[in-house]
């Protein structure tokens, strides 16, 4: 199978009329690997098994725009984000996760719920705001629910082929 042409990213969310965008990292298990450092690379601490990631950006009608390369269950979301250099059309509006905390990439409004301090507590309005933000971004929670109801995401991928992993998300 020939490989595929990555695609432009910024030409591909630009065509995009209302330039809103919701971005957010989707991990799929894998089985166990037998080498230990790759072990230590796929293991993801936060669902404590296997696991690949990728990052998903869809537009505000729920269409996916964008999937990222395949990286190891250990690498954060904004860790990846930052090693994809994501530039987005000037003036777009991009909702995140609080695991983008730090991401901003130029010319972009960012919206993200706000965390609560440490030892305290968020403002009605903050809280408020954080509602408003969280019944936006259900919708690419949604989303990622209806790529992996095609069962071949949820259930751990067991072909090691290269690039294989890549392929079953696109």
């Amino acid at each position: 199978m020939p490989e595929r042409e990555p695609a432009n990213l910024e030409a591909v969310l630009s065509a995009c009329p209302s330039l809103e965008f919701i971005i957010d990292g989707t991990e799929r298990r894998i089985n166990r690997p037998n080498d230990k450092a790759d072990c230590k690379m796929y293991y993801s601490g936060k669902r404590k098994a296997h696991a690949v990631k990728n990052l998903v950006i869809h537009d505000r009608g729920g269409k996916v725009r964008y999937v990222s390369d395949t990286y190891g269950g250990k690498k954060h979301d904004k860790a990846i984000a930052d090693e994809e250099d994501l530039s987005f059309p000037e003036g777009s509006t991009l909702g995140q996760d609080t695991g983008f905390q730090g991401f901003a990439p130029e010319g972009v409004t960012i919206q993200q719920p706000k965390k609560k301090p440490r030892n305290g507590s968020l403002t009605a309005i903050d809280r408020l705001n954080n509602h408003s933000i969280s019944s936006l971004r259900v919708e690419v929670e949604h989303h990622t629910g209806d790529i992996k109801r095609c069962q071949i995401l949820v259930q751990p991928f067991r072909n090691w082929v290269d690039h294989d992993l890549d392929i079953s998300m696109m």
